[in-house]
């Protein structure tokens, strides 16, 4: 009988040796349960060979092609990775809605000997779990936001207080972009179904009788949308703001966006949507200090004339409940360690 699971702790406490990923390499890569292996049934390219049989030629033909593709692929698998396996080994394979390609596989499986199931439901059944956890329940735990404007090292203090063992969750780091105009890093950003998953397992690690800290944002990082129940929780949260001086901050942003300053290019097209909003003298100012090599400078500028003011305009909006202001002269290894400890006792 395939195994049934409603939450995503019962998912993640599945108690299998392995978890097996049919679908195609495009579809894991897309989102998957966490710490499973990819052995696809079908190939991307076989799916929709299949695909195209089945509307254009007869389910029944499909079926039988479909078949034989499944039975070399998994006798590739079996050869392969999955070699090494005793007969203990007890694997829990899935596919997307556990149908045709987890069962085939699952049947061979079991013909070898081992003790082999599926999911029911398959990665339907996670998607399910992960949904009514970020949208349909409100969150258990107490957030508290790590506030404060441009440059003042919130993500690198984050970091600090997750070395003390305060619980955060990075939320920049699970959206793959530092949340502002410049933010986007190498590798690019993960499909929002991955990061849900991937923020559901984070706040699934977390002690719910513990606060966990997370950076201010607004509801979207990127091009990832906060999840509803996150968001509120965001909302209602009392926030620790950070305060450090301008030259502290440029300081620190030259080197936290050293790769983004290292391809002017790529910094100027970033800068060019700005024109609509703070007129074209403005950035041709910012372009000018860019082409000189004046970063420091720079980001000074950013500060000063884009980011702090339209800090301050959202602030007014928001009407933050800031229970204590953390004031840090340096925003270097020192200056972090400061800010982290002060807060630390605040929680």
């Amino acid at each position: 009988m395939p195994q049934r699971f409603t939450t995503v702790r019962e998912l993640l406490q599945h108690g299998f040796d392995t978890v097996i990923d049919v679908r195609t390499p495009a579809e894991f890569a897309q989102d998957h349960m966490p710490g499973a292996i990819n052995l696809p049934a079908l190939s991307d390219d076989q799916r929709v060979t299949i695909g195209t049989m089945y509307k254009q030629i007869s389910p029944f033909d499909a079926r039988k092609a479909g078949a034989a593709l499944v039975a070399r692929n998994v006798a590739d698998h079996v050869q392969g990775p999955l070699a090494h396996h005793d007969g203990s080994w007890r694997p829990l394979v899935y596919c997307w809605r556990g149908g045709q390609r987890s069962g085939s596989f699952n049947l061979i499986l079991q013909q070898i000997g081992w003790r082999s199931d599926t999911i029911n439901d398959g990665y339907m059944s996670w998607r399910r779990a992960v949904k009514t956890a970020l949208y349909d329940t409100p969150i258990a735990h107490r957030i508290v936001l790590l506030d404060g404007n441009t440059g003042t090292a919130k993500t690198a203090i984050l970091a600090q207080l997750a070395q003390r063992d305060v619980q955060v969750i990075d939320l920049e780091a699970l959206a793959g972009h530092r949340g502002s105009l410049l933010g986007a890093t190498a590798g690019g950003q993960p499909d929002q179904k991955a990061f849900e998953t991937a923020l559901a397992v984070a706040l699934d690690a977390c002690d719910p009788t513990r606060p966990i800290v997370v950076e201010a944002e607004s509801s979207k990082i990127g091009r990832i949308n906060l999840p509803q129940q996150l968001w509120a929780s965001m909302i209602a949260a009392k926030r620790i703001m950070i305060r450090a001086p301008i030259a502290a901050r440029s300081a620190y942003l030259e080197t936290a966006y050293a790769d983004v300053i290292a391809e002017p290019d790529l910094l100027a097209a970033r800068l060019a949507p700005l024109r609509r909003v703070r007129g074209h003298a403005v950035v041709d100012g910012w372009l000018a200090q860019m082409a000189a090599g004046q970063f420091r400078a720079l980001a000074r500028a950013l500060m000063e004339q884009h980011y702090d003011p339209s800090y301050v305009k959202s602030r007014n909006v928001n009407l933050a409940d800031v229970i204590a202001t953390i004031d840090v002269e340096t925003l270097d290894d020192a200056g972090q360690a400061k800010a982290a400890d002060q807060i630390m006792a605040l929680l």
